[in-house]
């Protein structure tokens, strides 16, 4: 068992990888494929809205098909799509057609974001420990990989059909590669804990209820935590340039920083919610995160600006890891679909917080703007409370020697 466990963490490593290198690509080729459709950057935002809206559809779709037959059916399956549909946004030209093929490859990620993210939950229930932020992390490094890839495919001079076909192409042999190393889908049986209980017809409707309500509150603060994370990708470098006067080079230092600290944020974070509680990383995380982003809010300094940026990565970075553990383990019978709730609504914010700081310096300052963030970090740390049962805690350790 020791060998077949340790085997299904690194397929899940393998797979959380593949999910960010197949979005990483298509990212880095956002250019390319713009200038080749021939559209404004203000279509193209529109066009990302479609992206959103698929992977939020294929988020539910998946969490139901990973519960009812089994993340090492689903995960594969996806894998395999998802890698297929990466080369779609590579071949229109025109709006119409690049808008159909966002759509489509937006629902694949979606299905492979849920189902890769339901399996770590049996792989981390099956260790009896934290192990959910490491495998975000993996996620961060495969964007990483995908700028790589992306930079040595255009200095080659591929077309990004081509760059993204070929990415595509091993990511369908990867997806089927790690697919045998995945955990069985596990017998589902009833537990007394309220918080956990499945639910199902047998358990009692209380039961039900504040399971599901439970649930539902983990999806707003998914979708707060990464409303934020939302806001940093879009406008750290702005922020330093338009408002600091930051040189352009300089200014894309901001978003490195954030992305650093929340990379390394998610490597350390496991060992950390081993010890003090994944309550205690949700709501530690996001005041660390508040004091980040005030800093980022009312300083004038760039040096001040970037530790304030590398505190709020750093707080961040734990958050949403903790939020889907603990949605799927919940309830046993439903994790699917309880992570594809809560990782469809923080999907939303996701996409939200760019366009809602946009839409508030309209009235404000770009820095003033960014107290939004501010309040948002304090409600999670206040709303932290939540996760005082922590399911991971309760089961028993894993064998030793892994």
């Amino acid at each position: 068992m020791n060998d077949s466990l340790r085997a299904a963490r690194v397929a899940t490593f393998v797979y959380f990888s593949l999910c960010g290198t197949l979005m990483g690509t298509w990212v880095v080729n956002i250019p390319a494929v713009e200038e080749r459709v021939g559209i404004t950057h203000a279509t193209l935002g529109g066009l990302l809205v479609l992206l959103g809206l698929g992977a939020f559809l294929g988020m539910q779709v998946a969490g139901r098909l990973t519960d009812r037959l089994g993340a090492r059916v689903v995960v594969p399956a996806t894998g395999v799509l998802c890698s297929v549909a990466l080369v779609l946004p590579g071949l229109p030209r025109d709006p119409w057609t690049l808008a159909g093929a966002l759509l489509v490859f937006g629902f694949c990620n979606g299905c492979l974001d849920v189902s890769m993210n339901a399996h770590a939950v049996h792989v981390e229930k099956a260790y009896g420990r934290p192990v959910m932020s490491a495998f975000h992390a993996t996620f961060s490094v495969g964007g990483v990989l995908a700028a790589l890839v992306g930079a040595a495919t255009a200095s080659a001079g591929l077309s990004p059909a081509a760059g993204m076909a070929a990415m595509g192409a091993l990511g369908v042999v990867i997806a089927l590669v790690s697919a045998r190393a995945l955990l069985p889908a596990e017998p589902v049986t009833a537990h007394a804990d309220t918080d956990s209980a499945p639910e199902s017809e047998h358990a009692p409707a209380p039961a039900r209820r504040s399971t599901s309500g439970r649930i539902w509150i983990l999806a707003v603060l998914a979708l707060m935590v990464m409303l934020c994370e939302g806001a940093a990708n879009d406008w750290s470098a702005l922020h330093l340039k338009d408002v600091l006067g930051a040189p352009a080079s300089t200014a894309a230092f901001a978003y490195g920083t954030f992305a650093a600290t929340m990379t390394i944020g998610r490597l350390l974070a496991d060992r950390l919610v081993a010890r003090f509680g994944s309550m205690a990383i949700l709501r530690h995380g996001a005041a660390t995160a508040g004091v980040g982003i005030t800093i980022v809010t009312v300083s004038p300094w760039i040096w001040a600006a970037f530790a304030g940026w590398a505190l709020f990565g750093l707080g961040l970075s734990g958050c949403v890891p903790q939020l889907f553990s603990a949605a799927g383990h919940a309830d046993p019978a439903a994790a699917g679909a309880n992570v594809s709730r809560v990782a469809g609504l923080g999907y939303v914010g996701m996409l939200a917080g760019p366009a809602v700081i946009g839409w508030l310096t309209h009235l404000v300052a770009l820095n003033h703007a960014f107290v939004l963030l501010i309040l948002l970090c304090a409600v999670t740390a206040v709303a932290a409370g939540i996760l005082r049962t922590d399911p991971v805690r309760k089961t028993e350790p894993a064998p030793s020697g892994h």
